[in-house]
């Protein structure tokens, strides 16, 4: 089965709404060719409602960096689904190495907020990974394999068709250190081969895997010629107009497809 790349960029805590504004005026122009996958931007909160309305008419999609469970209460500083897709976004991510490792997101608020971003509309991107010292120590499978347990603890298989998994080794993540296209492949193939086993082939083959850790338009292509790699998810480079369309360039010229780019 042929799955649709998905490039997406997360800006983590980068750009004020006027600098996503002149982010996006400078990006839309070199999106039309890109007609082989999907164009994810995943901006701070402060910059959704701007970026929402400026992506309303392309064929850009707008994700969320992070969400609460709860639909509304007196959660100070938190933000609810609702008020993401009042913003337009489509997407969300969960259980990024960041959110686990400085915020201290449970496996447990993990599968909360993907439960909470499905009810509401959205498409949860559920980010996993192993730090060096796990890799290390030969667990990389098992600590793969529980944070997919916890994280999609009680999701059938009709709602896991909505789902996204992120891979990030968290030892790639802001390091400059990357995945080899081998180890980054061997990882996801894993992945995808668990959610075989606890769902079912059909779910499995449709099923997008995302790379992140450093990706860059230097790795892009090698990453994505990967059979089991569905597109990656960005971080330093993205915040280029420039940097992330030739990540995008480069990654859909892996695919052989003339008309993708």
């Amino acid at each position: 089965m042929k799955r649709r790349p998905l490039i997406a960029g997360n800006w983590k805590m980068n750009k004020t709404p006027r600098e996503t504004e002149e982010f996006i005026e400078r990006l839309l122009p070199l999106t039309g060719a890109f007609s082989g996958c999907d164009i994810l931007l995943i901006p701070s909160h402060t910059s959704l409602d701007r970026a929402g309305r400026l992506l309303a008419s392309s064929r850009v999609s707008l994700g969320a960096q992070d969400m609460h469970f709860e639909g509304s209460g007196a959660y100070t500083g938190a933000t609810s689904a609702g008020m993401l897709t009042a913003c337009g976004c489509q997407f969300v991510l969960v259980g990024h190495s960041e959110r686990r490792h400085l915020f201290l997101d449970s496996d447990e608020t993990v599968n909360w907020k993907l439960h909470a971003s499905l009810a509401d509309g959205l498409r949860p991107i559920l980010c996993v990974g192993e730090t060096l010292d796990q890799r290390r120590a030969g667990r990389m499978e098992s600590i793969l394999a529980n944070q997919l347990d916890c994280g999609l603890k009680d999701v059938d298989e009709a709602a896991l068709t909505h789902v996204v998994i992120a891979y990030e080794p968290v030892w790639a993540i802001g390091t400059g250190e990357t995945a080899t296209p081998k180890q980054a492949q061997e990882a996801v193939a894993f992945l995808r081969t668990w959610i075989e086993t606890r769902f079912s082939k059909r779910v499995s083959e449709a099923m997008r895997i995302l790379y992140g850790g450093s990706v860059k338009p230097e790795n892009a292509r090698s990453l994505q010629a990967q059979p089991d790699i569905d597109g990656a998810l960005i971080g330093g480079a993205a915040l280029d107009p420039d940097s992330f369309a030739q990540i995008i360039t480069e990654a859909m010229s892996s695919q052989g497809d003339s008309d993708s780019c």
